[in-house]
């Protein structure tokens, strides 16, 4: 059964000054360290010598809520996190279009694609969602499908587990979603770089799991190209109605635009509905995810403009304030 504990954002790795740091670095860090203390006494008097409550109260920052759940598929307890929009009781807008999202973990991309929803929620420029963070373990192996060629199988020797990550997502966490979280039928699936290539693998696989697809830098170098090779064989023997693609690419450039490509075209030619955006002249891989999640949320689930009435006096040259009424 699933357990649930308060979401822990964790801490970033710090690293130590090296016994060979330059003489200066660990000056610096002797000079914060003292400011530091000083500070800290500084208050600490501070507040023992005013009534009241004291000087600070510390509580965490919580954003959605973990879950484990121990998976039969992959023998193993897996980590999700969920968010959903506020107070959904009160929304008209409930239950809500799910967004699944690959490499969900807190040290992942969980906190910046959740901070899109929550400001599509206070916003209304974007549809409201839940989003479900599924964590991965070892990308290596849960986001490649099997390889053909013996060059990627012996250079990631651990790849090739992607259609038991699939199972699990669509068999266990999907469900588990549905049964627990204000959600209706529309669902999407999102991932960037390995998770975009097994977005696209899902996408070409299995395009039944879920509604739309947002596949983002996907790294379809993968087995030499093989997923942009097959798109168009594997698009003629599924159906793709009411399934939309998204594609976004950066700078990548090499086998792996040839294949992001060769998907594009596939998907053209089928008559599927595909919406490409070109982030190359202003993205490289490891800065495109964030602007083109954006991009696509803002496209496929777009509310219609807020209306704020007539525009206020303040906002008029000239304007006066209406007479007080007696």
């Amino acid at each position: 059964m699933p357990g649930r504990r308060r979401q822990d954002t964790g801490a970033h790795h710090r690293a130590g000054l090296s016994d060979g740091a330059p003489a200066g670095d660990r000056a610096s860090e002797s000079l914060m360290r003292v400011r530091l203390d000083a500070l800290a006494l500084a208050l600490s008097l501070w507040a023992s010598g005013h009534d009241g409550p004291a000087a600070f109260v510390q509580e965490p920052i919580e954003f959605g809520e973990t879950y484990t759940i121990q998976s039969e598929t992959l023998g193993e307890a897996r980590t999700i996190n969920v968010w959903v929009p506020p107070h959904p009781d009160e929304d008209p807008r409930a239950p809500y279009r799910v967004l699944y999202l690959i490499d969900g973990g807190t040290q992942q991309d969980w906190f910046h694609i959740t901070g899109l929803a929550q400001l599509g929620a206070l916003s209304w420029t974007f549809e409201p969602m839940v989003v479900v963070g599924i964590e991965t373990d070892d990308r290596q192996n849960e986001l490649t499908p099997e390889a053909s060629d013996q060059r990627y199988s012996a250079a990631f020797p651990t790849s090739g587990g992607a259609a038991d990550f699939r199972a699990f997502l669509i068999g266990e966490v999907k469900p588990f979603i549905e049964a627990n979280f204000p959600v209706g039928e529309q669902s999407a699936l999102i991932g960037e770089s390995l998770a975009g290539l097994f977005v696209a693998d899902t996408y070409l696989n299995s395009p039944d799991a879920f509604g739309d697809y947002l596949s983002i830098s996907p790294s379809l170098w993968w087995d030499d190209k093989a997923l942009g090779l097959q798109a168009a064989r594997l698009m003629a023997a599924n159906e793709y109605e009411g399934k939309r693609l998204f594609i976004a690419a950066a700078d990548e450039g090499g086998t792996m635009q040839q294949a992001i490509d060769q998907l594009y075209k596939a998907a053209v030619e089928a008559g599927v509905e595909v919406h490409f955006d070109d982030l190359s002249a202003t993205e490289t891989h490891a800065t495109i995810f964030h602007q083109a999640a954006l991009h696509a949320f803002r496209l496929l689930y777009a509310e219609p403009p807020y209306d704020y009435g007539p525009t206020p006096w303040y906002l008029i040259e000239g304007g006066e304030p209406e007479p007080a009424q007696d």
